[in-house]
């Protein structure tokens, strides 16, 4: 698959990424699989991945302003 960005190819690869859950509350999700250009470093994730990510920040209960979790695939 080639990126939308720069036209560059996508490579499957591993990350840390941040998603802000409220105003006063960051979500990191570490070991996410991703898909990452090669060239301009633009990433994708799967449908897949997104839907389970989802349902991790979904199951959330607390108030935490800052938590850090690992993606199990």
């Amino acid at each position: 698959m080639n990126c939308y960005m720069c036209g560059g190819q996508y490579n499957e690869g591993i990350t840390s990424l941040p998603f802000k859950v409220d105003d006063n509350s960051i979500v990191i999700i570490k070991n996410l699989p991703v898909l990452q250009c090669g060239s301009c470093r633009e990433y994708l994730l799967e449908d897949a991945v997104m839907e389970k990510i989802d349902g991790i920040i979904g199951s959330l209960n607390n108030h935490a302003e800052l938590e850090i979790l690992s993606y199990a695939a």
